[in-house]
Order: C-alpha cells, then sequence, then structure tokens
C-alpha cells in the first residue's frame, strides 16, 4: 500500500460522510497517473504553490493601494489568512482539510492589480465582463505552465469558481471558502484601518464587540466557533443568525468608514486610469503583448488576451509599464 493510499485510508475513517474522500474525487480535465505519496488534492495544493499566479499575489493590493508599512496586508497574505481559517473550520467539521486548503490557496489568483479598483475597471471594459472568481479559474485552467494550465481536480476548481457571490459550491469543504473569505478579510481590514488611523477601536458599534469580541482574534475565533458549532447542528454549512447579522453589521460598517474612505481609497481614481490606458494601449498594439498571450489573441481575440496579460500585473509591474509606455524618459547630453 502506497503513502498515498494509507493516507486515504484514514479519511475514510477519519472523517466525517459530509466529507468529499480524496478516493473519491471526479478526477481531473486530463487523466494522470496517481501520485504515490500525496492524494490528488494534496497534489492541487502544490500545484498553486508553486505555480507564478501565486507567487505574484504578494506584490498585489488587498484594500489599502501601496501602503507605507512593513504590516499591511496584500492580495498574498490575504490568501494565507483564508486558507488557515479555513482548515481550522474543516478540522472542526470533520471535512477534508486537504481540498479545503487548495480551494481556499487558489481562490484569488485571478485578481488583478490595485484590487477591486482594478477588477472594476475591466469589468466595464471587457465585452462580458470581468470576475476575478472566473478568472481564478480561467489562470488555473489556461494562463499557468505556458498555456496547459495546472489540470486540477474537479472539486478543487469549483471551490475556486465558487467562494464569492453566485452558484454554492458542490462540496461542503468548497462551501466553507466562502465564510472563510469573509471572515479573513472583514477582520483583516479593521486591523490595517487600525494601523492606518483611518479607525480607532472605539469606532467600530460597541453591540458588535459585545458579540464578536473587542480583539482581533477575539472576533475571528467567534466567527469560526460558531461556523463549525451551527453546521455541525444543521448539517449544512451555516452561521447562527446572530453571527450572521452581526457580521453583515460589521461588513456595512467597513463599507461605510474604510472601504470608501477618501484616506482609503484616495489614490484609486489614478489606479484605474492606469488600468484603462494600459488596456487601451495594448488592444491597439497586440504585437507588443508577451509571446505566451499571442496564441490567446489568435484563439480568443484581442481584448481576452489583454485582459489576461493585464489582470496577472503585479501593482509595481503595472505601474512601471505604465511609466515606460507613456511617460517620456530622462536623457542626458554627453
Amino acid at each position: 500500500m502506497t503513502l498515498r493510499e494509507r493516507t486515504q485510508e484514514r479519511e475514510k475513517m477519519d472523517l466525517s460522510p459530509r466529507a468529499c474522500l480524496s478516493a473519491s474525487s471526479q478526477g481531473r480535465l486530463r487523466p494522470e497517473e496517481e501520485c504515490p505519496v500525496r492524494t490528488c488534492f494534496q497534489r492541487d495544493t502544490d500545484r498553486i504553490v508553486h505555480s507564478k499566479a501565486f507567487r505574484r499575489l504578494m506584490h498585489k493590493t488587498q484594500v489599502f493601494l501601496q501602503p507605507e508599512g512593513d504590516h499591511y496586508r496584500t492580495r498574498m497574505t490575504h490568501t494565507l489568512e483564508v486558507a488557515r481559517i479555513a482548515r481550522t473550520m474543516a478540522r472542526g467539521l470533520a471535512l477534508n482539510e486537504d481540498l479545503t486548503e487548495a480551494a481556499a490557496l487558489g481562490h484569488d489568483l485571478g485578481h488583478t492589480p490595485f484590487g477591486h479598483a482594478g477588477e472594476r475597471v475591466l469589468n466595464e471594459i471587457l465585452p462580458g465582463g470581468f470576475r476575478h472568481y472566473e478568472q481564478s479559474l480561467r489562470v488555473v485552467d489556461k494562463l499557468e505552465k505556458n498555456g496547459e494550465g495546472l489540470n486540477l481536480t474537479l472539486e478543487v476548481r469549483d471551490g475556486i469558481l465558487c467562494h464569492t457571490t453566485g452558484r454554492t459550491a458542490s462540496t461542503q469543504e468548497g462551501q466553507l471558502i466562502r465564510l472563510a473569505d469573509q471572515i479573513a478579510y472583514i477582520n483583516h481590514d479593521i486591523d490595517d484601518a487600525i494601523r492606518g488611523g483611518i479607525i480607532y477601536p472605539m469606532d467600530i458599534p460597541v453591540e458588535l464587540s459585545h458579540l464578536l469580541g473587542f480583539t482581533h482574534s477575539q472576533r475571528i475565533n467567534t466567527l469560526v466557533v460558531d461556523v463549525i458549532q451551527a453546521s455541525q447542528e444543521k448539517g449544512t454549512i451555516t452561521q447562527t443568525p446572530e453571527k450572521r447579522e452581526a457580521m453583515a453589521a460589521l461588513r456595512a460598517f467597513m463599507f461605510e468608514h474604510v472601504y470608501r474612505s477618501p484616506v482609503a481609497k484616495g489614490e484609486e481614481s489614478k489606479a484605474q486610469d492606469m488600468i484603462r490606458a494600459l488596456f487601451s494601449y495594448y488592444a491597439a498594439h497586440p504585437d507588443r503583448l508577451p509571446d505566451d498571450f499571442q496564441p490567446i489573441r489568435v484563439e480568443e481575440g484581442v481584448e481576452r488576451a489583454v485582459s489576461d496579460y493585464v489582470s496577472g500585473m503585479t501593482d509595481h509591474f503595472a505601474a512601471q509599464t505604465y511609466l515606460s509606455l507613456f511617460l517620456p524618459k530622462s536623457w542626458t547630453v554627453k
């Protein structure tokens, strides 16, 4: 018996009847020989972590555009926090932690530079719109590995695609990602907003603090425990109405005081103008797209290729590309 097979046997004995067992996976878009060491979901985790798109997350905005300081979140740290929260909930519910982790680590691979500001611009420009969760699936299916994609399992792909609004994931592990994402970003955005002086701890409605906790860790612990307990009782991934309403109220507070704050978002219009200019330039000069995107241009059209290229840029690369294309270079007389 291989190590993978022993792991699969342990899953059968230890996991909930509602868990998705790796041995029962629906497989991949392209069949592959099984690894003797890792389950299919463990392999998916490794493929995501070793991908170029995952590495780029460390240089993509979460909420604050280019903050000065070492401790503000990026899209990478957000992803890691989501993965840890999701895995904790999966463990508490005896679900498949490996499937949960893989979907969590891949859920934001398609995010644009400059966070949701960049996403809104591409959604306006691209025919049919642009949604980061669909782009995340496109990244793992097509854009990675020089057009081959990562060939992930159907369950991980489903968890990535369904991590936000819209269709519910087909597995309970995938369903956890949506709640883990919300729990992570609401709480770490509070932490960053306090660090940035946009809000102060006493600004948070006291009734919410009494219900959820007065600190970052208390709020996360309260919400995670609530999901585990409510889901165990109901047999589906859920929250108690009280905690769901409190989290919604906390999110509304963040929109009013942080997400629309001119302090946090004052530079967004500049970032959006930059994305528009880059898109327009490459749409007009598709020959300037890197070689990796030329087959997409031929098969799916210029706008699709440009969208794939621009959405994959990091904040810094987008800014540097904009400078090189639109600002005159300095020169010296010898």
